[in-house]
């Protein structure tokens, strides 16, 4: 396939749809065809890879110049059916590589909380899952990827032999060049099935309490919260932990198909929702009903993939529930020992109501050593707020503060209002990116929406 580009701008946005901008777009079928647009970018504007879309700001926008999509270049290349790597190109979704490998008994070494990620996407913001204190990052699991640099060269990278230009990629959001395809260490499992516990704790203390019990017993763990519970409620959850299930654990009826895998949405968010549909009302009557649905205990249930790794992708583009105006995700982690931030956190957003339906709480592992990759040993906590609260620049100005002062940090892949002046003290690797980048690229080639703001 050709490459095909856009004269006209094209309006673009992150999945939290806010802050559009326009660019050109290309879609090119080869790298041979990437090389020859980055190097009429090289002219003027500048370009920034994109995926599918699902990095929540503007990451994957390049307003006034270029941007090419990954879309054409969806191949996978070869797989080693004993170790369980595959070589594709960046395009190439973790849905696409569960299809094709879940029947053969392999499935992603991490996931995020959708399937509809690309490989490319996962590598430039190091993506993390619910396992992450068990498994985590993504890039721990990618052996080399082949990289499009502003000169044109193409190097293959690997964290031996390129240690420095591999962790800068790895969360570098693409700034460091273009990924054309990697290869990517997958996971053997025996079923496409998992078995899940799920508890409903009282309150922030036990909430907190079981996560840090759980993580000895489950590869995979996370909590929803209920952001606006006050008192003694105060973060109150809803607790799922899961491992994958042996075919011996599946009833007798599945044992026959113990990798079936369906990968299709449900149902498709109407194209048009009133911004104003998800507010402190609506959000309270969900917690509501979605805490009291829960089970206080329940063990041993057995649930799909989708319905435990991906349940919001069972219903398409439901970033429209937001309306127009959209929502900002806000996602932080802190050190285990600052624990406390997260009860503060939730203290301040149940003042001021401030309405959160996706609101996730999850430990993490040892991070890996990437110089813009956000996991580090710790607790984390992901929120969505409708772009439209009331005081939510204030709240989110004192979270920052709050979770910098205790040495954590907040995850550039998510939130599209960072301060260019705090970056250096959330990533301390932040100086030695834009040295890296400055040697590398020192035109500006590469460049984003997100990269101009942050001066990376």
């Amino acid at each position: 396939m050709s490459a095909k580009s856009v004269p006209s701008r094209v309006r673009l946005t992150g999945w939290g749809l806010t802050e559009p901008t326009y660019a050109r777009v290309a879609v090119p079928g080869s790298a041979d065809e990437v090389a020859g647009l980055v190097k009429e970018a090289a002219s003027g504007g500048g370009v920034i890879a994109r995926g599918l879309g699902r990095s929540y700001n503007n990451a994957a926008q390049n307003d006034g110049g270029l941007v090419v999509s990954t879309a054409g270049l969806d191949r996978v290349l070869s797989f080693d059916g004993d170790s369980g790597v595959v070589v594709c190109e960046a395009g190439v979704s973790l849905e696409q590589l569960m299809v094709r490998f879940l029947p053969e008994g392999w499935f992603v070494p991490v996931t995020p909380g959708t399937r509809k990620v690309t490989v490319g996407g996962a590598i430039a913001a190091d993506v993390h899952g619910k396992n992450h204190h068990r498994a985590g990052s993504f890039a721990r699991h990618v052996t080399s990827f082949d990289l499009l640099l502003a000169d044109g060269a193409v190097r293959t990278v690997s964290a031996e032999g390129s240690p420095e230009l591999f962790w800068a990629t790895a969360g570098g959001m693409g700034l460091t060049g273009i990924v054309l395809q990697a290869s990517v260490r997958l996971k053997r499992v025996q079923t496409s099935r998992l078995i899940v516990d799920t508890v409903r704790t009282a309150d922030i203390d036990e909430t907190m309490a079981y996560l840090s019990e759980s993580d000895k017993n489950f590869d995979y763990t996370v909590a929803w919260t209920d952001c606006l519970a006050t008192g003694s409620k105060l973060g109150r959850s809803v607790i799922t932990s899961g491992n994958f299930a042996r075919v011996d654990d599946l009833p007798a009826s599945s044992r026959a198909t113990p990798l079936a895998f369906k990968e299709s949405a449900l149902v498709g968010a109407p194209p048009v929702f009133p911004s104003g549909l998800i507010n402190r009302r609506t959000v309270a009557l969900l917690n509501e009903a979605w805490y009291r649905k829960a089970p206080r205990r329940r063990t041993g249930e057995i649930q799909a993939i989708g319905e435990f790794f991906h349940p919001l992708d069972g219903i398409r583009n439901w970033n429209r529930v937001y309306g127009s105006a959209g929502f900002r995700q806000y996602q932080y982690v802190v050190p285990f020992e600052a624990g406390d931030v997260v009860r503060r956190s939730l203290e301040r957003i149940s003042a001021l109501r401030a309405p959160s339906f996706v609101t996730v709480l999850k430990r993490f592992g040892a991070g890996d050593p990437g110089l813009l990759s956000f996991p580090m040993p710790g607790w984390t906590l992901a929120l969505d707020f409708p772009a439209r609260t009331p005081w939510l620049s204030q709240l989110l100005g004192e979270l920052d503060e709050l979770v910098l002062t205790a040495g954590g940090r907040l995850y550039l892949a998510k939130d599209s209002r960072i301060p260019r002046e705090l970056m250096g003290r959330m990533y301390p690797g932040y100086p030695q990116f834009t040295e890296l980048r400055e040697r590398l690229d020192p035109a500006g080639v590469f460049a984003s929406d997100l990269s101009r703001r942050l001066g990376l």
